[in-house]
């Protein structure tokens, strides 16, 4: 307030216009929704078209197993930049991921990468999450950063390795994309899958992911954006 505006006290604001409230008869409840829901990474959409989401910021430590394409996991990095995360690649091949860590965040480093066993400390808070992606081929070595409170982490690996089973069983959710018959089933009997789904992996297209978490399955198919697309191109298995 400035001198001579008057007092502030009882000032409640400009006085908008008169409703007389908003009706809604009981029988008609029923078809109200309201969108919520977890928030979160978009990873795809299931075979109904919904979108999928993955909650990477926790306030408990949170380890993602992919079984897949690098594409799949430069597109989750893409995403969980736009959702404020400080994304650190821990990679062995460095020049498959500097165009995209260069394009991310219009000169901002949100997204950083690292040789295999350098990640700093990353300092992981409510107000400034982290993800962590360890693409370090077939036996990634363990690695210094875990995850941790607000700073989860997801390891690539492009096949079934010796150490894919450890990584299945201690990871919160395990993806697996397309994959040879005789993985399928290392796979179906580590994660319980059905006949069905067994079957199913050494058939999925590209793009195609099935996510496990506990006994629940999600098929996801994961679609690029146009900026994404130019990017990274379009969906592959194989790089």
């Amino acid at each position: 307030m400035t001198a001579g505006s008057g007092t502030a006290r009882g000032l409640r604001g400009l006085r908008g216009p008169r409703h007389a409230g908003h009706a809604l008869p009981v029988e008609d409840l029923g078809a109200l929704s309201l969108p919520v829901g977890d928030d979160g990474v978009v990873i795809g959409d299931d075979a109904e078209g919904r979108p999928q989401l993955v909650g990477f910021h926790r306030s408990t430590p949170y380890d993602v197993l992919l079984i897949g394409g690098l594409w799949t996991a430069q597109v989750l990095a893409l995403r969980a930049a736009g959702t404020g995360a400080r994304v650190a690649v821990e990679t062995g091949r460095a020049p498959a991921w500097t165009r995209l860590a260069q394009a991310a965040g219009a000169g901002l480093d949100c997204i950083t990468l690292h040789e295999v066993g350098r990640v700093p400390p990353m300092g992981a808070t409510v107000g400034s999450p982290v993800v962590v992606i360890r693409d370090c081929g077939m036996r990634p070595p363990r690695g210094r950063v875990v995850s941790s409170p607000w700073q989860s982490v997801l390891t690539l690996l492009p096949y079934v390795s010796p150490v894919a089973p450890r990584l299945m069983r201690a990871a919160t959710l395990v993806g697996v994309q397309r994959v040879s018959p005789q993985e399928a089933e290392q796979i179906g009997r580590i994660l319980g899958l059905s006949r069905v789904e067994c079957d199913a992996l050494p058939t999925l297209a590209d793009g195609v992911t099935l996510w496990c978490a506990g006994r629940e399955r999600h098929w996801v198919m994961t679609g690029a954006t146009d900026a994404e697309t130019g990017l990274l191109g379009v969906a592959r298995r194989m790089d």
